[in-house]
């Protein structure tokens, strides 16, 4: 599993012209990928590190502010460009695996306490923010 956390001012989801979430202050941007071998265990431990994670103003935590977090689902983190120009999907778990994962994260996110946003599994979305500082960490796990 692989998540780029953004610290961002504000962000936002907007599918077919209609936005679908918005972060309703300023906190975490989560982009998350899901391999093959990711279980419910693996997000909940993804999901501690990155609520914990103290990259806030102040050397803070999500947890620490309450901040909230919006959580946007990304095959593409998957992408392997070893080979030519045109990347392969490969390590990217399929969405009858990956979906149940991913919510996984978000529920465990939810059960730290944290208010979390979310993107629509397998849609086609435009995700706008403003990276704050600017401060973008990946994390695996």
């Amino acid at each position: 599993m692989k998540a780029v956390v953004q610290r961002v001012s504000q962000a936002e989801v907007v599918i077919d012209g209609t936005a679908a979430a918005v972060l309703p202050a300023p906190g975490l941007l989560v982009l998350l990928g899901v391999t093959h071998d990711d279980t419910a265990e693996t997000a909940a431990a993804l999901a501690r590190k990155t609520w914990e994670l103290r990259i806030l103003d102040g050397e803070r935590s999500a947890s620490d502010l309450g901040a909230p977090v919006l959580v946007v689902s990304q095959f593409t983190l998957y992408a392997d460009t070893g080979k030519g120009r045109r990347p392969s999907w490969g390590a990217a778990a399929p969405g009858r695996v990956s979906e149940p994962i991913y919510d996984a994260f978000c529920t465990a996110l939810r059960t730290l306490g944290a208010h979390v946003e979310t993107g629509v599994f397998g849609a086609m979305m435009q995700v706008t923010s403003t990276n704050d500082g600017p401060v973008t960490i990946l994390l695996e796990a």
